[in-house]
């Protein structure tokens, strides 16, 4: 396992991070990469899309066609099978709209936003909503102030540091973030960024997470995910609700779950630091997150598991270039870079326990605006 530190009394996937200004600029980095990872290719960002699609239909015709006609017993081990893979590569789909939103898909912004809406709407993700509010997340990532999401908790918050901090509590909510956090986040803003004033959603088209000019592509992204839930409620209908549950509903379900998954997984870890506003910049902000392995579930997601920070820092490189890119970058980065491969299963767990709310350290008596996760 590849992580950097800076203290030799942790355990090694609690080394922390440097927190230092990195002796390197934005601009070293970006010469680094080969030009041609820059160039976004139509043919290779629709092969993307038609792979997704027919992995997802086939998918779906073996289940529709052959777990009806197997024994009981056995239908009910085939239907979790079924609804794993395709959550998963829905969630390779949801990849590719999120991708459109950073205008990595192609050259054309209104080819990004065309195949973006479609794909996120199948998928019952605002499109646009989560466009506009993941771009304050890349401007502002782990301020603790004006990051968008996954904002983490404050020992002064008791119901996390004292009710909550224990395996029970810890299992609890890791259960509860996976199976509603998906829509809690883009209904109620869980896990988001805190507004003074205002409805926060990303379905609301006056939230204050939006400006005036792009109020109208909110309503348009309510109206696409509108579309979806009435086709579902058709096919409910016409095919029933049982079917309907088993074919789309569970697969959703767990697509949402990968959904909070990654983007847990790659900005919650012992560490990496969240910084204040006497602190932060943007650099080290974007160098303060974890690439992972997720083992063969890599394929489904389009690697984007292992490529995150350089995302981060290039987010308009295609995903088929990102490895390409993280690896030129690499030597440069040196221990500023945070790779962890820990088991998914053991990171999630280490991670739900021990990443209970941050607290600043103490230097010479005096807190800085540096924190950390404790537990």
């Amino acid at each position: 396992m590849n992580v950097a530190n800076t203290t030799d009394d942790k355990p090694l996937a609690h080394k922390r991070v440097p927190v230092s200004k990195p002796p390197f600029e934005l601009s070293d980095l970006k010469k680094a990469i080969p030009p041609h990872c820059w160039k976004r290719s139509l043919v290779r960002s629709f092969a993307a899309v038609f792979r997704d699609f027919i992995i997802i239909g086939a998918l779906y015709y073996l289940a529709d066609t052959f777990i009806p006609m197997l024994p009981k017993p056995l239908a009910y081990v085939a239907w979790p099978v079924y609804w794993f893979f395709q959550g998963a590569y829905l969630m390779g789909l949801w990849v590719i709209g999120h991708e459109c939103g950073h205008h990595g898909f192609s050259e054309y912004p209104w080819l990004n936003d065309t195949i973006g809406f479609i794909v996120h709407s199948l998928i019952l993700t605002p499109y646009f909503g989560f466009k506009y509010s993941h771009r304050t997340h890349h401007a502002n990532t782990n301020s603790i102030e004006y990051d968008e999401v996954w904002i983490p908790k404050r020992k002064s918050d008791k119901l996390y540091s004292e009710i909550l901090n224990n395996p029970t509590g810890a299992f609890l909510v890791f259960v509860f973030k996976i199976v509603l956090g998906f829509p809690l986040y883009f209904v109620f803003n869980l896990y988001g960024r805190k507004y003074e004033k205002g409805i926060t959603s990303h379905f609301y088209p006056y939230s204050p997470i939006f400006n005036d000019s792009e109020r109208f592509q909110i309503f348009l992204t309510d109206l696409g995910v509108f579309a979806t839930c009435y086709a579902v409620y058709r096919a409910a209908a016409i095919m029933g609700t049982q079917w309907v549950i088993n074919i789309y509903g569970m697969p959703i379900l767990f697509m949402s779950g990968f959904f909070i998954l990654l983007t847990y997984l790659h900005h919650t870890h012992p560490s990496i630091p969240h910084y204040d506003s006497t602190e932060w910049d943007w650099l080290r902000g974007a160098l303060a997150t974890v690439d992972r392995n997720f083992g063969f579930l890599n394929h489904a997601f389009h690697d984007v598991t292992r490529t995150h920070t350089v995302h981060h820092l290039f987010p308009t490189i295609p995903h088929y270039h990102t490895f390409e890119a993280r690896e030129a970058v690499k030597p440069i980065l040196g221990e500023y870079y945070k790779y962890d491969d820990t088991p998914i299963l053991e990171a999630i767990w280490r991670e739900t326990k021990d990443c209970i709310f941050i607290e600043a350290d103490e230097v010479n008596g005096e807190k800085k605006g540096i924190y950390w996760f404790h537990k």
